[in-house]
């Protein structure tokens, strides 16, 4: 059985139909997590995902670590019930008024305690190790950021066997291009940082994707940023990215054409890149 099984049960649920024994169980399990004083902040940020969040939140409750840590959520003005499920379990929040990722993340770096930040996405699940996984790396001297690899959940549109040769062929990529130009391989929900380095480097609230790159950009200049590449530190997540390009065969078309467009990103390192029009907010 994957590590993450159980919590499918609940995947793309609203919370009406989970059972009152999994929210009391996710409960339990993330107010034992509580330290008052956590060397990482583990910072959940959301935006209508009421029938993705509690299963991310479970994967975290389950969290094995010899750290302290705390977990706190960012509800980014949902119109769904996502604030309900935050209260359902519990889990200190805080509702960020400016929509966008940048204005949720932001905020959740401001609301932390910890000495590292965790970027958490509500459509992800993650393994038992992950906190442990990255901290060890971000303890390391001269290593300012990490981040991991991740799969995606299946489903008839994404068949298991598709998505296993679509993931192959990224992943070799995305090795390739960390050596070089590792701000490149950053994904906002498999992120780590040190919180005052972030602080220092801030996020960008003038565009609409990107701000996790933008920020791993920034905090070059103070570190090295380690690409984990193990199976404990890979996540599972919702598809929603690649259904924006149709098909896995499509999605892996753009993304091999794309590679191919920028293939001096696997020779020279950049320090600053144009901004799209596109993706301005105005």
């Amino acid at each position: 059985m994957k590590w993450y099984t159980k919590y499918l049960t609940v995947f793309e649920k609203p919370i009406e139909e989970v059972p009152q024994s999994v929210i009391d169980e996710i409960k339990e399990k993330l107010k034992d997590k509580k330290r008052p004083e956590p060397l990482a902040s583990v910072v959940v940020i959301a935006y209508n995902e009421e029938k993705r969040l509690l299963s991310c939140l479970w994967s975290l409750a389950e969290t094995k670590t010899e750290f302290p840590i705390e977990i706190i959520g960012i509800d980014n003005i949902s119109t769904d019930r996502t604030s309900d499920v935050f209260k359902s379990v519990g889990l200190k929040y805080f509702t960020e008024t400016n929509k966008g990722p940048g204005f949720a993340r932001d905020r959740g770096q401001n609301e932390a305690k910890g000495k590292y930040y965790f970027c958490i996405d509500s459509d992800t699940m993650y393994p038992p190790d992950y906190i442990d996984t990255h901290l060890k790396q971000l303890m390391k001297p001269g290593i300012v950021a990490t981040s991991s690899l991740w799969s995606y959940v299946p489903d008839k549109d994404f068949p298991r066997y598709w998505m296993c040769f679509y993931e192959l062929l990224r992943n070799i990529h995305l090795r390739i291009q960390s050596r070089k130009r590792p701000e490149l391989c950053v994904r906002g929900m498999t992120f780590a940082y040190n919180t005052d380095f972030g602080r220092q480097v801030g996020y960008r609230l003038d565009i609409i994707r990107g701000e996790d790159g933008s920020m791993a950009l920034g905090l070059k200049k103070y570190g090295k940023i380690k690409f984990i590449t193990g199976k404990r530190a890979k996540v599972i997540t919702s598809t929603v990215t690649l259904r924006q390009d149709g098909s896995v065969f499509n999605a892996l078309k753009v993304r091999i054409v794309k590679a191919f467009k920028h293939l001096r990103n696997y020779f020279f390192p950049k320090d600053s890149y144009k901004d799209e029009e596109s993706n301005l907010i105005k």
